[in-house]
């Protein structure tokens, strides 16, 4: 059996789901593209290749495993997106939660099942239908849970809204004794640049007492403020408009000293660095023409 524990976003990764792009299929067409980013790029003709993008996530697994992290992988669905297992499940304190992701993706959790299965079957829950939430838009710090979601009236026209309030009521009701915190995000189905997928396209906690930020993903300046309040302003790094397209704030932690990062952030990479954290460089550019990065292809299962 697998023994749950996930309570934060940075200590001391044990197991951990990582995505595969083995078999991702031929590029989309425009109209099955899932958010701009991706539309860019198949409008383009540059939308990543399979021999492109497995190398990416194999030097990730290397990372992973040279840091003694227990790995598991979907099972392979031909020809089927399945690099972004952070969208489909995630795991607070010992409970592992299904997504309640777009119909067209259930086929990504039948194929993590066998992880699944070794999950003690009273912590697996499954929201009801109504209650729509990704794991991007879920955060855990200290005692908070951070949550993205969009309060637009029109959410059901945005493709690109994926946590609606009924999901944070949800956990809420789920975990009465955290504090749950809701982040209204900037949404956009056309251009990238303003559009905050989830909340890690916009924030992400790293060590113990930083964190990245973008000020203009958050849709009300207050929710910005309360970050900034919390962390403290010198503990924060402030990303650009093109970094977040770029999707610097979608790194991955494997402890509170060690983030992997991708080769060209080089700005991040440096701040990083000068604030003692050891930082793996791996090349993840392809993965993120699909608005997804490092954080959005991993699951933590067991964190120290």
């Amino acid at each position: 059996m697998l023994k749950l524990n996930v309570k934060d976003e940075t200590s001391r990764l044990r197991a951990v789901v990582l995505g595969t792009a083995n078999s991702n299929g031929p590029t989309p067409l425009a109209e099955e593209a899932y958010d701009p980013k991706s539309l860019e790029h198949i409008l383009a003709g540059t939308y990543p290749k399979n021999e492109d993008m497995i190398p990416e996530m194999e030097a990730f697994a290397d990372v992973l495993k040279k840091y003694d992290v227990q790995v598991f992988r979907p099972e392979e669905i031909a020809d089927y997106n399945q690099i972004f297992s952070r969208d489909i499940a995630f795991v607070i304190d010992d409970v592992f939660v299904k997504a309640n992701i777009l119909p067209d993706r259930e086929r990504e959790l039948d194929a993590i099942q066998y992880v699944i299965d070794q999950v003690n079957p009273s912590k697996v829950v499954r929201p009801p239908d109504e209650v729509h939430i990704e794991g991007g838009d879920v955060m855990l710090w200290k005692d908070y849970i951070f949550i993205g979601t969009y309060k637009g009236s029109d959410y059901k026209e945005f493709m690109t809204a994926r946590t609606n309030m009924e999901g944070v009521e949800y956990i809420k009701q789920l975990f009465p004794h955290k504090k749950v915190k809701e982040f209204d995000l900037v949404k956009s189905k056309i251009e990238a640049r303003d559009n905050a997928l989830h909340l890690d396209c916009c924030f992400q906690p790293v060590g113990e007492t930083k964190a990245i930020i973008y000020k203009q993903g958050f849709r009300e300046e207050s929710d910005y403020t309360f970050l900034v309040n919390l962390f403290g302003k010198e503990n924060l790094f402030h990303i650009t408009r093109d970094e977040m397209y770029h999707m610097f704030s979608n790194v991955f932690s494997i402890a509170p000293n060690v983030v992997v990062s991708e080769r060209n952030f080089t700005r991040l990479n440096s701040w990083l660095r000068e604030n003692n954290f050891t930082v793996e460089e791996i090349p993840y550019a392809e993965i993120a023409k699909q608005e997804g990065l490092l954080r959005c292809s991993t699951l933590p299962l067991i964190r120290d």
